[in-house]
């Protein structure tokens, strides 16, 4: 039968698209007969085409065989190269499957018979790389640039005009609900059916308001995780190929963008929040309009109701197609996800994140005066509550209350407001993480004489935090819940119509808005459902003691859940209102967007003093090893080593705040607490370190221990280690040679600094055994140096190799290097500011695990928990060679405040037995990470001791490439499953493990899930 070359598809007309019936031999056949290439064909899956790899005789991929469906017509194939053509022309930067041609320019495309008819056969330009495929979790910055690719492709085919573009698609948007209606039989689950049937009519009604507002023009329409190719090589998987032009035609511009949001769905922890960065990108590329943006998730939802249809239909009627089966799953969880929330939640984050609304805050309505909800049921033409300054009458009034002024004021002096957020002092000393807090703080409030308490809208509560979890919990309410000290009557706040009544429960019509009340299922209401109301009619009588939710909804738009998850407040809050004016209660304020505060920061606050992540969590709060946000989300905190007892501890906080109260000074007046606490911190050094100097930071410690060594010595050379980082002062700085913090770090040095091999024992020169190597090595350029006559007057390095991943020195590595350096009149600076104060579990110092003993010890970070304070310990004959140089103090390490600081903190590690405890969960932990390596090719290693733990990442176990980018994407992951994780060494490819000393053990297993669930989903696993 002949080919019909100018007939377009109208799938309605078609009873089924089988995949053509084409063997790999056959392929070879067509390649090598009609195409003009001798190849081994490789079959390539597809839902209704019939694609081949084919090779070269070495195994090299040459080009890909296409063989479109028989119901395809050769205009249609044209359209679809043309296509192809006018993108690569317009978007150089991208990689497109276009026609390969003869020499004479024809494209290698003919026609061929296959078991179903006769087909158009072509060879298409192969791109390595692979596809986004598959469930591996794909990055921001993935999701990112797949919205930039569609706004590319939707810009270059905006004129595109061609007469095989005239064709119904069953993917074409505009005929999504006739597509599931034909289709929906095929789906033999009733549950399912039911879904997508209710899911596609409610969709398709949003979309066909907006139709005619709806451009139309050429689109690809399939840009997808199966058609979008990485580049080579990338990591994260970044996309910057488009392969698969079969569904080309013409239809909603806006489609490309929700065709290619739908395939996002099936991945491995994506869900609807995630996909907003590629709305962001497609819209800063092609522009989207306030209906197309209000469009975009419906026509996702129609998309996951097409795939699920199509698919159970084409896996029925091509039930040899492993490529249309394999996908159900996926096609499944995509229409799950798509409908996971009520349109119009999803509607307003496009919106907003488009730019294309921009509503102010709504509250309750003010049209006209209204009565309040609760009243006085002896005078019920009067509110005892009321603010004169708003035209909304409150809802509370008082049973019997006489007529006095007393009583005018109770909404500002009765109801007690309930902050339950990052902010709130009643959440200090971890109440927070007591179940029974709300109830508590409800039961003081009600007893010191308020006659109702009540909950602020929108604002996270703390209180339903959980401590350790995966999944931002639900913690903005959506209206507000008041506990009652007095028995009220709720009347209505107006006029309108009882939507629903029954025990517990009220709904009416307010304006255009429903008011919805919930209160003890044992209380009826005294109307009933279908009743007209009058302003200030008896809607029910609570007693005292009673709790009633009040809420505010859109009349049109969903019921909000009372509680809903930061990441779709805004599309909730959106279709909700304040319910505080009915109250007496002034409306919740406007929060400063987090975009603002940002970008203040950046006006305001030096920009090279940078923040974790590119899209941080604003942490307002802490408790013990967690960090709270103000969208009420815990952290669990695996990086700040900077408070070792933990965030707020309370028992620092009291000496404190004690001594604030009393005194604050610098430290060359007298006072007790200086001498106590540096008698405390000599102690804890052996002999002869038994003098202090106070000040305020690592970098102030190392730089005074660099000028002590220097002025005892007289010698002003400095031999330091490479990789590392002491700090950020001339002298700290001059011998931090950490890439990562100064990339030129080694080229500028000044000339008294000399630096050794790093004595990495896992990626430097020397590895494993052979480790021993790096001593002999230092010595012989100490020695060297001597030689040359500069000797080192001090050798300063990490006690334990921080910087890269806390690997541990090599044995005896500092008792030669010390010996090297005093044998030619030098000195040894301890640099224990990460390590010291007992992180390491088995050691209280770092150069307690080498078994020396230096000559100068530097040390800050764990001494005040986050208060500036830090310390040099040496002995009496060094520091009184100081004062050749003139004389020192610090205005504030030493200050009474300070010296308390460091005290408590010394008494808490003792107390709290917080070095055992590093050794315990610490070993727990390795063993745990360590056993994560046998799951995970990408671990090279887990370094470290006690809670002083690295996790090296690598490419390649045998030549250990460093894993940089991976890394970066592991950490963004692991902040959206609750931890903040950051990464460390020269090629930042080693997780930094330096939890509060704190942690416990359901803590640190919390962490090695949710490393193993990260890992997983980015496709790490062996």
């Amino acid at each position: 039968m002949p080919h019909d070359e100018y007939r377009t598809i109208d799938f309605f007309t078609e009873d089924a698209l089988p995949v053509p019936r084409v063997a790999p031999a056959e392929a070879e056949l067509i390649a090598a007969e009609h195409l003009g290439i001798t190849a081994r064909a490789q079959s390539l899956g597809s839902q209704q085409d019939a694609n081949f790899l084919l090779h070269t005789g070495d195994g090299t991929p040459a080009a890909v065989l296409k063989i479109a469906n028989p119901a395809f017509g050769t205009v249609e194939i044209e359209a679809q190269d043309a296509a192809a053509d006018l993108i690569a022309s317009a978007c150089p930067e991208l990689r497109i499957a276009t026609v390969l041609r003869h020499p004479d320019g024809s494209p290698r495309r003919t026609t061929v018979d296959t078991g179903n008819g006769p087909a158009v056969a072509r060879l298409l330009r192969y791109l390595p790389g692979g596809t986004l495929s598959g469930p591996r979790h794909l990055s921001p910055g993935t999701v990112a640039a797949m919205g930039t690719i569609a706004g590319k492709v939707s810009t270059a085919l905006r004129d595109f005009r061609h007469p095989g573009l005239d064709r119904v698609l069953q993917w074409d948007p505009r005929h999504a609900d006739r597509v599931v209606a034909k289709l929906a039989g095929h789906i033999d689950e009733p549950d399912r059916r039911t879904a997508v049937g209710t899911a596609t009519a409610e969709a398709w009604a949003h979309v066909h308001e907006l139709a005619a507002a709806l451009p139309s023009q050429a689109v690809h329409l399939d840009l997808t995780d199966d058609n979008l190719v990485r580049c080579p090589g990338s990591r994260p998987p970044m996309p910057d190929g488009i392969i698969d032009f079969g569904d080309v035609t013409t239809s909603w511009a806006v489609g490309e963008l929700a065709v290619s949001l739908s395939s996002m769905l099936h991945h491995d922890g994506i869900e609807p929040h995630h996909v907003l960065p590629a709305v962001r990108a497609f819209h800063a590329v092609r522009p989207l309009s306030a209906e197309e943006a209000e469009a975009v998730w419906p026509l996702v939802v129609l998309r996951g109701a097409v795939l699920v249809a199509s698919g159970q239909h084409q896996a029925a009627v091509d039930e040899d197609n492993v490529y249309a089966t394999a996908a159900l799953d996926h096609e499944w969880r995509i229409f799950e996800q798509a409908t996971s929330l009520p349109l119009p939640v999803m509607v307003r984050l496009i919106k907003d994140a488009t730019g294309t609304t921009a509503l102010p805050a709504r509250t309750a309505p003010a049209d006209t005066p209204v009565r309040p909800l609760l009243r006085d049921a002896d005078t019920p033409e009067r509110p005892l509550l009321r603010d004169a300054d708003t035209p909304e009458r409150p809802l509370l009034r008082v049973p019997d209350a006489p007529e006095r002024p007393l009583l005018r004021d109770l909404a500002a002096d009765d109801i007690t407001l309930l902050d339950l957020s990052t902010d709130a002092d009643s959440m200090d000393h971890g109440a927070w993480t007591d179940a029974g807090t709300e109830a508590r703080l409800v039961a003081s409030a009600l007893a010191n004489g308020a006659a109702a308490v009540a909950t602020r809208y929108a604002r996270a509560r703390l209180t339903r935090t959980p401590a350790l979890s995966a999944v931002s919990p639900a913690t903005v309410p959506t209206g507000t819940d008041l506990w009652l000290g007095r028995d009220v009557v709720v009347q209505a706040p107006a006029a309108g119509k009882v939507l629903a009544a029954a025990p517990g429960h009220v709904e009416l019509a307010y304006g255009a808005q429903v008011l919805s009340l919930s209160f003890p299922r044992t209380v009826r209401p005294v109307v009933t459902a279908g009743a007209t109301v009058r302003a200030g009619e008896d809607i029910t009588h609570l007693a005292s003691g009673a709790a009633i939710h009040v809420a505010l909804r859109d009349a049109d738009g969903p019921a909000a859940p009372r509680l809903v998850r930061p990441e779709y407040a805004a599309g909730w809050l959106a279709l909700t209102a304040d319910p505080a004016p009915l109250l007496g209660l002034p409306a919740e304020p406007d929060r400063t967007p987090e975009k603002d505060l940002l970008d203040r920061r950046a006006a305001a606050f030096a920009t090279v003093q940078g923040h974790y992540y590119a899209d941080p969590p604003r942490i307002e709060r802490g408790w013990r090893h967690h960090l709270l946000s103000t969208d009420g989300r815990s952290y669990l905190d695996i990086v700040n080593n900077v408070t070792p007892l933990g965030h707020a501890h309370p028992r620092v906080e009291q000496a404190v705040s004690r001594q604030l109260r009393r005194l604050n000074t610098n430290s060359r007046f007298h006072y007790a607490s200086v001498v106590e606490f540096t008698e405390r911190l000599a102690a804890l050094l052996p002999d002869p370190l038994d003098t202090v100097f106070l000040v305020n930071s690592g970098s102030e410690a190392v730089d005074l221990g660099l000028r002590l060594a220097i002025g005892a010595s007289g010698l002003h050379d400095v031999v330091a280690l490479r990789e590392a980082y002491h700090g950020w002062t001339y002298a700290s700085d001059a011998v931090s040679t950490s890439l990562q913090d100064n990339p030129n770090a080694l080229a500028t040095r000044p000339s008294w600094v000399h630096t050794v091999d790093s004595p990495n024992s896992y990626r430097g020169r020397h590895r494993g055994p052979d480790a021993v190597r790096y001593a002999p090595e230092a010595v012989a350029v100490i020695d060297e140096l001597a030689a040359a006559g500069r000797p080192a007057g001090a050798f300063i390095g990490e006690t334990f190799y921080g910087n890269a991943g806390g690997v541990p020195l090599p044995d005896g590595y500092l008792a030669q290097v010390y010996a090297a350096v005093r044998r030619h009149g030098g000195l040894a600076v301890a640099d224990e500011v990460q390590v010291g104060y007992g992180r390491l579990g088995h050691w209280f110092w770092g150069f307690e695990q080498q078994r020396v003993v230096p000559d100068i010890v530097c040390v800050a970070k764990a001494m005040g928990n986050g208060h500036p304070l830090g310390a040099v310990i040496t002995s009496k004959a060094v520091a009184d060679r100081y004062r050749d140089q003139g004389y020192f103090f610090s205005s504030t390490g030493g200050s009474p405040v300070s010296s308390v600081v460091g005290l408590t903190v010394l008494d808490t590690l003792r107390d709290e037995d917080l070095q055992g405890n590093a050794a315990r969960v610490g070993g727990h932990l390795k063993t745990r990470l360590e056993a994560l390596a046998d799951r995970h090719g990408i671990i090279g290693a887990v370094h470290g001791s006690g809670l002083y733990l690295g996790l090296e990442l690598v490419r390649n176990r045998a030549d250990l490439e460093p894993a940089t980018e991976e890394t970066a994407e592991l950490c963004d992951r692991m902040l959206d499953l609750g931890v903040i994780v950051q990464p460390t060494g020269d090629h930042l490819n080693i997780l930094k493990i330096k939890p509060p000393l704190c942690i416990d053990t359901a803590a640190a297993d919390f962490f090695a899930d949710m490393l193993d669930l990260a890992l997983t989903q980015l496709g790490h696993s062996c």
